[in-house]
């Protein structure tokens, strides 16, 4: 074979193979399309964005992946578990995107993309109404209190928890649901969980808890987590489009306002987290 043919035949298999891969990295996008259906991983504990009221799945994430749907013209399919299943979930294709959200983190960021962020995620505390042994963050030392398992309210917690002059006894929970329910009964004496959650919970039951101002912690936003690896790129891309969309013509906004009583002042692109 002379020199021109063996050139030839190195470029044509070089086009072959610059073909393939950009078809595996439409593939995931292109299965999505064809199925009419996109598999979304969440856990139903996490209200206001999801969770179980009346035996069904509501809340924010519910309604923004519907309009999502409509963009991408898709149904939207919900895989339910718990939060430390999630990510783990997307890992092994169980699902194509996490709605969570998730708070964006440089540690997740080097694993994951997150798409625009859709909520205010910066720490708050929720104490028992009345509770007049805790009236600022810093009135949790020597105290027991509680987050999300896996979370970084958690995390949050635990560095904040550090700067106290007494030690804070940290409990777990898988839910957010089950962290509320021993504030309510006295077993902890506050919850962390983000500004936006805590004044949800708060608004709905006024009668058992309050939030303790002002908000700790770095500022910090809530967006989506996608698998960052090639053949999800278009898949993600779509999505990042459609929520961009969503949020130009004021429809995230409206849903802003009727799931946490205002809308926030969003960034556009993910910004580089504080912690």
């Amino acid at each position: 074979m002379t020199k021109r043919l063996v050139l030839k035949a190195l470029l044509g298999l070089g086009l072959a193979w610059g073909m393939a891969d950009a078809a595996q990295a439409e593939d995931v996008l292109a299965k999505v399309k064809a199925a009419g259906t996109l598999k979304v991983g969440t856990e139903t504990a996490f209200a206001p964005f999801d969770f179980i009221d009346a035996g069904q799945h509501v809340g924010l994430n519910v309604d923004l992946f519907e309009e999502i749907g409509k963009e991408m013209g898709v149904k939207i399919e919900w895989v339910a578990l718990p939060w430390e299943g999630v990510l783990p979930g997307l890992d092994a294709g169980k699902f194509d995107i996490v709605a969570g959200p998730a708070t964006i983190t440089k540690a997740r960021m080097e694993r994951y993309r997150f798409l625009p962020p859709v909520g205010d995620a910066t720490n708050a505390i929720l104490k028992r109404k009345g509770d007049a042994s805790v009236t600022k963050p810093a009135d949790i030392a020597g105290k027991a209190a509680g987050a999300g398992k896996a979370t970084s309210q958690l995390a949050q917690l635990q560095a904040f928890a550090k700067t106290l002059p007494q030690p804070v006894a940290i409990r777990e929970y898988v839910g957010y649901n089950e962290a509320y329910a021993d504030l309510a009964a006295g077993r902890i004496a506050a919850v962390a969980n983000s500004l936006t959650n805590i004044a949800f919970v708060a608004k709905t039951r006024p009668d058992t808890f309050e939030v303790v101002e002002p908000a700790f912690g770095q500022k910090s936003y809530f967006g989506f987590i996608a698998s960052k690896d090639a053949d999800h790129a278009a898949l993600d891309d779509a999505v990042a489009a459609a929520i961009l969309k969503i949020k130009a013509d004021g429809r995230l906004a409206k849903l802003e306002t009727k799931w946490f009583g205002a809308a926030f002042d969003l960034p556009d692109a993910v910004p580089t987290p504080n912690f």
